[in-house]
């Protein structure tokens, strides 16, 4: 049990190195940006200002949304996901699986629940004792389930789901543009010291290296921003491009795919004006998302109205639908 303990603890510090290693480039650009080019190299005052200013712009909103991006806690299912005390004491005692399925279906019974395992059950969480919600995975990294989850990222030591995938998109934006304005902007000091044309040896490698490390870090980018463009625009995470979504019908990759206006309205909200800031905008409460099928939501009288379907502080169920199909079976799944 010791052991294990000091496993996880050594696995927790080092979980952040990647993040440390970000922080330190980031910081070097930062010096060799502001000191070595604006201030020992750029002679011009108007220039030096104007870059200054447009610098600390891009810095900041990098800094802010990888702030946002590391430190906005996993959003996990809501109590009523969970299996209360009684319901698991009810569970844990039945040693019969049949009754035991049926102690779970009497609990999805009320919850907005449409997809399922790959072999059809309901998806449930032994470790966590939670009916996943839709598109709500478990993260052994995290050691919980997370709705929406899209990824376990190592550079921001988070699982990128529901509560932050605003801010990792816009977190990869504001690096692509940062990396752009520094490239633009050093490329003519670049070549002149590459030509010789300027002595400053200090500021000569700050400006050759910073150059390569931005149009290195550019490019990885891009593909990166392009590759999540494409799944905000399909309304896909980077599980469900790996793995469609299972409902009743079947597979189906497109399942929560409502169209390019409404998948951007679901991560970035109706108010454009916040779009580019990093404050939560995303509609939902991360539990249900529409379907692409109407014929799939009119199984469940709950999602005719979604506003029926609230989560109260003391965790009752009374707003929730007591209709559903009781010939699904339940799965256990890690």
């Amino acid at each position: 049990m010791a052991l294990s303990r000091g496993l996880r603890c050594c696995q927790r510090v080092f979980s952040w190195i990647p993040v440390l290693i970000i922080t330190a480039v980031v910081l070097w650009s930062y010096y060799a940006y502001v000191f070595e080019l604006c201030l020992f190299t750029i002679s011009n005052t108007l220039e030096k200002v104007v870059y200054l200013l447009v610098f600390h712009v891009c810095f900041g909103m990098f800094s802010w949304t990888y702030w946002k991006s590391i430190f906005s806690p996993p959003a996990t299912p809501c109590k009523k996901f969970q299996l209360s005390y009684s319901d698991k004491q009810r569970y844990e005692m039945e040693e019969r699986p049949d009754a035991q399925k049926q102690i779970l279906i009497e609990i999805a019974k009320k919850l907005p629940i449409f997809t399922r395992a790959q072999s059809g059950a309901i998806r449930f969480c032994d470790r966590c004792q939670v009916l996943k919600p839709d598109r709500c995975h478990h993260c052994s990294v995290c050691e919980t389930c997370v709705l929406k989850m899209d990824h376990h990222c190592p550079w921001v030591n988070n699982c990128v789901g529901f509560s932050n995938y605003k801010f990792f998109l816009l977190f990869l934006a504001y690096s692509m543009l940062y990396c752009i304005f520094i490239t633009a902007t050093v490329l003519q000091y670049f070549l002149k010291f590459w030509v010789g044309a300027l002595p400053n040896e200090p500021a000569k490698f700050h400006i050759l290296f910073l150059m390569f490390v931005a149009l290195m870090f550019f490019v990885s980018l891009m593909f990166l921003f392009s590759y999540h463009c494409w799944l905000v625009a399909k309304n896909k995470s980077t599980l469900e491009a790996f793995s469609a979504p299972v409902f009743v019908s079947g597979p189906d990759r497109n399942g929560f795919n409502l169209g390019l206006h409404k998948n951007l309205l679901q991560v970035f909200g109706e108010d454009r004006k916040l779009w580019f800031i990093p404050v939560f905008t995303s509609q939902g409460n991360g539990h249900y998302f529409p379907l692409r099928s109407p014929s799939s939501e009119s199984r469940n009288l709950l999602l005719a109205n979604e506003d029926m379907w609230d989560e109260s502080d003391d965790g009752s169920e009374g707003d929730l639908v007591e209709d559903a199909d009781p010939s699904v079976t339940i799965e256990m799944e890690d």
